[in-house]
């Protein structure tokens, strides 16, 4: 059950801030106030589940049927005692909003009636060693059900649906979620069983269009998220002067979303330094800073299983060096462009190829591409050498969110592709036109990037003589030590613009924080402040 409370940061006096025990930091300087989570109790929304039943029935097109969705199970690990980690089925959150094992939903699309199915209550050494699970009265009282019932009586509770709407169909997320046991109350007198309608084809669909529009609900916690995500980057910036390992980095990190009760990633924490910051999905997380010029953290926590995605790269010194600065403004660049032209209507494609033009542009000033026009080196595709994946994703109960028609970018074909082989129709057009189409609501990520991965230009790009012709290659090995460079900024469109969710402080204002002259990025100067955490 979701009994997360609502959390409001404030400043409290305390002697320590943490006792999060790292070498690396000096927790004498930790300051004598830090931002503490406020446990007051205020008065919660439910969960939107029956808005969003309602939704799906709508994308659904049909008047009557059952959509059945089966919650995440409590399992063990194969020779072992210990429960598998946790995670809720998405489109099972979406239409309850119980983050919770072993439950159901159905909803009615005829009578709009939306039923929850929890465990029986637990009895004997369960409770002594678990304590006891929500009762039907608890979850009715907190979440938007017309009725909560056990999940033993589902057989029943099928069966009498079926029965009584012979040709109504029981709606599937997947074929394989069917519920069978049921049939065995469908029994004809003949010893046969009664057909029952089952359809695994529509549901997913319909509930991809409807989550690609957020509730106001949703927003405020994708607002939540973003807003703790923020405070964890601030803390890095804080301490990765005195830091010895990438480690390091993930635990104040992760340390500060666990602290504001945020105990969830929504993915793996990337923290990559020096040459590391040029694979894109970096999870070793274990190399020492030490030479190292920048760090790409991308990280974000989720608060009520809806996610945030924030990058941020910078240099671990707290200054650039001349070739890191370059790139740097160029991403930079790339993202301010795009973000403005992130409005309603919007096709995203668009956005993307003029991330790549910007790209380009900027690599062809460096003198890292040559020997071709500007129109010459766009179409020819050579910028995946150094940017080579999309421009951003949906983002909601999933990081990487579902889409109305697809995912936001998508090869036209649906594809997977050798990159050798890829032509400049599919470089310049990344996404799937039918998915592109920017709509109040949704919020999408922002986050260009330019990489120096040794294997993407020496392996791929340069053993391709059309592509290969237009790259300095000489010049490379100044910026190989750069790694890479990645911005990331989740937004929201709106219904004349888009607002920016990501508080996280970049650029100019993370070097002053890094380098102890401004306090986390509300303009507030103070030279040489003494670290201390916020939380």
């Amino acid at each position: 059950m979701d009994i997360i409370p609502d959390i409001e940061f404030h400043d409290r006096p305390s002697s320590r801030a943490s006792s999060i025990a790292m070498e690396s930091i000096d927790m004498e300087e930790v300051g004598e106030e830090f931002v503490s989570v406020s446990l007051k109790p205020k008065p919660k929304q439910k969960y939107p589940a029956k808005l969003h039943a309602k939704s799906v029935a709508e994308h659904l097109g049909e008047k009557s049927g059952l959509i059945y969705l089966p919650g995440f199970p409590y399992l063990e690990y194969e020779d072992s005692d210990q429960q598998v980690f946790f995670r809720q089925r998405r489109y099972f959150y979406y239409l309850s909003g119980l983050d919770l094992p072993d439950c159901a939903v159905t909803y009615d699309i005829k009578t709009d009636r939306l039923v929850a199915f929890i465990p029986p209550p637990r009895i004997g050494r369960s409770i002594i060693y678990n304590g006891q699970n929500p009762s039907r009265e608890e979850i009715k009282a907190i979440f938007d059900f017309d009725d909560v019932e056990l999940l033993t009586n589902l057989d029943g509770y099928l069966a009498n649906f079926a029965h009584h709407e012979p040709s109504s169909k029981i709606y599937l997320l997947h074929a394989y979620q069917r519920p069978t046991d049921f049939l065995r109350y469908m029994s004809m007198p003949d010893g046969s069983t009664k057909k029952v309608h089952f359809d695994s084809f529509k549901l997913q669909p319909a509930m991809d269009a409807a989550r690609v529009i957020h509730s106001p609900y949703e927003i405020t916690q994708i607002r939540k998220a973003s807003a703790i995500t923020a405070r964890a980057h601030i803390n890095v910036l804080r301490s990765v002067k005195a830091l010895k390992n990438e480690a390091e980095i993930e635990a104040i990190f992760t340390a500060t979303c666990i602290a504001l009760q945020a105990k969830k990633q929504a993915y793996g924490v990337i923290a990559g330094a020096g040459v590391n910051a040029s694979t894109l999905h970096y999870e070793a997380n274990n190399e020492p800073l030490e030479g190292r010029q920048l760090v790409v953290l991308d990280a974000g926590c989720e608060w009520k299983c809806y996610a945030s995605d924030v990058t941020r790269t910078f240099p671990i010194s707290g200054r650039h060096t001349t070739e890191s600065k370059a790139i740097y403004d160029i991403v930079e660049k790339m993202q301010e462009e795009c973000i403005e032209m992130c409005l309603p209507g919007a096709n995203y494609r668009d956005i993307q190829q003029h991330a790549n033009e910007v790209a380009v542009e900027g690599l062809m000033e460096l003198g890292l591409l040559q020997g071709g026009t500007f129109e010459e080196l766009l179409k020819s595709g050579v910028v995946r050498a150094f940017f080579p994946h999309g421009l951003g994703h949906y983002m909601g109960l999933e990081v990487h969110d579902v889409g109305d028609g697809g995912n936001l970018l998508m090869l036209s074909n649906r594809k997977l592709i050798d990159w050798r082989s890829i032509d400049a129709s599919l470089v310049n057009n990344p996404s799937a036109y039918s998915a592109s189409i920017l709509a109040p609501n949704q919020v999408i990520t922002m986050e260009p990037g330019i990489y120096f991965s040794r294997y993407a230009i020496e392996e791929v790009a340069l053993q391709d003589p059309s592509i290969s012709k237009y790259i300095n290659a000489p010049l490379l090995s100044k910026y190989y030590p750069v790694g890479g460079v990645r911005i990331e900024d989740d937004i929201l469109i709106t219904e004349d613009g888009y607002e920016n969710l990501t508080s996280a402080p970049k650029g100019d204002e993370a070097l002053k924080i890094i380098n102890g002259e401004q306090e986390e990025g509300e303009g507030k100067v103070a030279k040489k402040q003494k670290k201390r955490w916020l939380w």
